[in-house]
C-alpha cells in the first residue's frame, strides 16, 4: 500500500440544491420530499499533499440520492477536477477526495453508492468576501450561484448563518452560510440534468488534513 503523506487542505465549500429553503439535510433530516440533487463545489485557498501544492484548485460535483444521507441512504455522483491541475496535483485531489488519503474525505467518500464518472475540466468558483454570494461553473456543461439568504428582519450587511450544522458536508464545527440559488445544466453529464431557480444553498469553510488527523 502507498505511503499517504502529510497533506492539509483549507478553503470554501457550497451547494446549490433542489431542497426548499433551509436544506433538512443540513439538520440531519432527510430532504424536501425525500430527493435531493444538485451541484457540490469546493475551492482550495491553501494546501498541500505532501510537496505537492494544490493552492487555487477546484473541484465541483454533481449528485443526488433518495432518503436520509445521515441515516444511511447513498450519493450517486458524478465529479470533475480542476484541468489546470498537472499530474501530481490531480493525483493528490483523487487521492484526497476520492477517499484514500484518510481524513474528513474517507468519511464522505463512503456516502457514494453509485460514482458516475471523473472528469477534468475548466471550473470557476466565486466568492464574495463578505459572503453576499457565490458562484461555480463548468463552462458549457453547469453552473450554479446563489445569493446570501435576507429578509425583512436581517440586519443590513449580516448574513443568516447556523452554528455547529448537524449534517455538515465538510466536518464539525463549522459556521453554514445560507442562500437562495440556481442551477442551470445545459447539457447532460454523468447522467444528471438539473436545473432549478430559487431553492436552497450554504456555504461552509472546510480545513481538512491527514492522514488520519481531519
Amino acid at each position: 500500500m502507498t505511503q499517504v503523506p502529510e497533506w492539509r487542505v483549507e478553503g470554501d465549500w457550497f451547494d446549490v440544491c433542489s431542497c426548499s429553503i433551509p436544506c433538512p439535510c443540513e439538520f440531519a433530516q432527510p430532504p424536501t420530499n425525500n430527493h435531493c440533487e444538485g451541484v457540490l463545489a469546493w475551492h482550495i485557498r491553501e494546501g498541500h499533499y505532501g510537496d505537492v501544492r494544490l493552492d487555487g484548485l477546484n473541484v465541483l460535483a454533481l449528485g443526488m440520492f433518495d432518503g436520509n444521507i445521515w441515516a444511511g441512504a447513498k450519493v450517486a455522483m458524478g465529479i470533475f477536477l480542476d484541468e489546470r491541475a498537472d499530474e501530481r496535483q490531480r493525483e493528490a485531489l483523487q487521492t484526497i477526495f476520492g477517499g484514500r488519503a484518510g481524513g474528513w474525505p474517507a468519511g464522505f467518500a463512503n456516502l457514494i453508492g453509485d460514482m458516475r464518472g471523473l472528469q477534468f475540466a475548466p471550473i470557476t468558483f466565486e466568492l464574495e468576501g463578505d459572503l453576499a454570494h457565490w458562484r461555480a461553473e463548468v463552462p458549457g456543461k453547469v453552473t450554479a450561484t446563489a445569493e446570501a439568504l435576507s429578509g425583512p428582519t436581517t440586519p443590513p450587511g449580516q448574513r443568516v448563518q447556523l452554528l455547529n450544522p448537524p449534517g455538515s458536508e465538510v466536518g464539525p464545527g463549522q459556521v453554514a452560510t445560507w442562500g437562495s440559488g440556481d442551477v442551470t445544466q445545459t447539457a447532460e453529464v454523468f447522467g444528471f440534468m438539473t436545473n432549478f431557480t430559487g431553492r436552497s444553498s450554504k456555504h461552509i469553510p472546510f480545513d481538512w488534513s491527514g492522514p488520519g488527523e481531519g
